[in-house]
């Protein structure tokens, strides 16, 4: 069990961090210090008491990142009911599905997202209130006491506190770690929702290990734009963030390349935590095009001349992003290998880590000076992890895993908790990998997606879309078998570089062969792609933008025989 109670650890930041900067709203220029998101939750405690909302029953969250989220959120965990955040990018049947699921009696949600949904559709919902400002949008009929408590809450407030709010009035009540703190809905590439149950044990576990490390200070900056409903977002960019003291300014929308590097250049983070996408799509636009002018390459191989060039690169790319964060978090998805290399080539400042939603998520990690190439970082002190096989060095195997960080199990779903969780306790988590005598994890792919080649040889498509990723004019990629179990690729073009180009569809077409070729080329001929398809549009994705690969098996068996 983890020592800090995840609660105190709450009440202690607030306490010891009162004046200072927790939440900005980057789009409203809003800032709430410490003391003023204490006021907010002790207003809301008031409000869930007399309403006659209690300690274990659930508080559904559903709405984009901000200040606001983060109150509710922490509201709810510190009364001693649980959470249950759901990812704003879901259709509105999957939040209805979810909020019923779940049995939330409250429903916090913005208000662009209440105009779809139907309320007598909500089968334990008692309540909805605005996220945006805590406005009661809808109670039942037959409760009318949440009406008064809500017409009443300033006047309840006052009677609480009549010498106003100080930090000696935070005093949560004691609540173990054992308890049930949160129920995060998967958004898996399978296609498939499960309700993680994690404990206060493991957010605790997730959040002393960001402490410890001290990715994230007292007085430290952060900008957040992973969503906050997601396990990732939600424990390093707010969770440790708030524990630690760190003032965090939410993005608030959609993190495009240019408002990002924007943004980075205002806030100046103290530490980034993003995914391979944000950190590839500035290494295809800005890095590798000037890595491949003609004089870029003649002065790459002059011998001293590269290392000036290659710190120049790296300070550049720095400033970029803020130039003064400790490190760089990619985590979420597989690191395209070339760009990897790369920064690492370079001494850029980033490390990739492991993590899944049902161990709230980190499971490994390594800081940037420590970090082997093509790893995934060491297992965390409060893991541990085996591979399944005969030899976890060299061949590869599940990754299994059980500690601190794990959950309860999935939420009204034994027998998918049983197809997960041995007898030993041990996680089975679906990827493959080897792992090496420090325990760090190299990861291969997903079993899942594990492809067999024509005598029992075992494809990764992953690893064969990230050579493919790095061709002429592919945006992205996606390796499945067709109705004779031969690969197929299916590929978006980067229009915007193809426009550039002046390329018509006929160029495209032959470029894509010539890139397949090349593609055959380094891979074994078990590997060998036999024709790529082009895709009109980017492939749908998951929160933390990995590829819906469920939803394109179909229409990779329909390409039928191919010559």
């Amino acid at each position: 069990m983890v020592s800090e109670n995840l609660v105190r650890l709450f009440e202690h930041s607030m306490k010891s961090n009162w004046e200072l900067p927790a939440f900005t709203d980057y789009m409203e220029k809003k800032t709430y210090t410490y003391g003023e998101v204490a006021e907010e939750v002790a207003r809301l405690h008031v409000l869930f008491k007399s309403i006659g909302f209690e300690k274990g029953d659930k508080c559904a969250l559903v709405g984009k990142n901000g200040s606001r989220w983060c109150i509710v959120y922490i509201a709810a965990i510190t009364y001693g009911a649980v959470i249950v955040p759901i990812l704003q990018d879901f259709n509105v049947n999957d939040i209805k599905h979810i909020v019923n699921h779940s049995d939330s009696k409250l429903l916090f949600i913005s208000d662009y997202l209440w105009e779809n949904i139907d309320e007598d559709e909500l089968l334990y919902v008692e309540a909805i209130f605005n996220l945006a400002n805590n406005n009661l949008l809808y109670r039942k009929p037959e409760k009318d006491q949440i009406e008064n408590a809500y017409n009443k809450l300033s006047e309840n407030f006052e009677e609480q506190y009549p010498n106003g709010f100080t930090s000696a009035d935070v005093l949560f009540p004691t609540i173990p770690n054992t308890e049930l703190a949160c129920i995060s809905y998967t958004s898996g590439t399978t296609g498939f929702s499960k309700g993680v149950m994690l404990p206060g044990n493991a957010l605790a576990g997730n959040i002393v290990y960001g402490l410890g490390s001290k990715l994230l200070e007292r007085g430290d900056r952060a900008l957040a734009f992973l969503p906050l409903a997601h396990a990732y977002g939600c424990a390093f960019d707010f969770l440790t963030s708030f524990c630690a003291g760190s003032h965090t300014t939410y993005l608030g929308k959609i993190p495009s390349p240019k408002i990002l590097l924007k943004a980075f250049a205002e806030v100046k983070p103290s530490c980034i935590f993003t995914v391979p996408l944000i950190i590839e799509k500035i290494y295809r636009k800005q890095i590798q095009p000037m890595m491949e002018k003609r004089t870029m390459r003649w002065a790459m191989v002059v011998p001293f001349l590269d290392s000036t060039i290659l710190a120049a690169v790296n300070r550049k790319l720095t400033e970029a992003f803020g130039g003064e964060f400790k490190e760089v978090i990619i985590g979420g998805a597989p690191m395209n290998p070339e760009a990897e290399e790369f920064f690492k080539k370079i001494g850029f400042r980033f490390t990739v880590g492991y993590g899944m939603t049902e161990c709230g998520p980190l499971i490994s990690h390594s800081f940037w000076h420590e970090y082997k190439l093509n790893s995934v970082g060491k297992v965390l002190p409060c893991m541990e992890a085996k591979i399944l096989s005969s030899d976890p060095h060299n061949e590869v195997g599940e990754i299994v895993v059980r500690g601190e960080n794990m959950m309860m199990g999935y939420y009204k779903n034994e027998e998918a908790t049983k197809a997960v969780i041995d007898e030993e306790g041990w996680l089975h988590t679906g990827d493959m990998g080897t792992m090496d005598e420090d325990g760090t994890i190299y990861i291969r792919g997903r079993n899942k997606n594990m492809l067999l080649g024509p005598n029992g040889q075992n494809i990764y498509p992953e690893e064969i879309e990230a050579k493919l990723n790095n061709m002429p004019f592919v945006l992205e990629s996606l390796v499945l078998q067709n109705a004779e179990d031969k690969l197929v690729a299916f590929v978006v073009v980067d229009n915007d570089a193809a426009d550039a180009a002046k390329l018509t569809q006929e160029d495209i077409v032959n470029i894509m062969e010539d890139n397949r070729k090349q593609v055959n080329a380094v891979t074994g001929s078990y590997e060998n792609i036999v024709k790529i398809h082009i895709h009109p549009e980017e492939f749908a994705k998951t929160p933390k933008r990995s590829i819906k690969r469920y939803l394109y098996v179909k229409l990779a068996k329909e390409q039928g025989a191919v010559n």
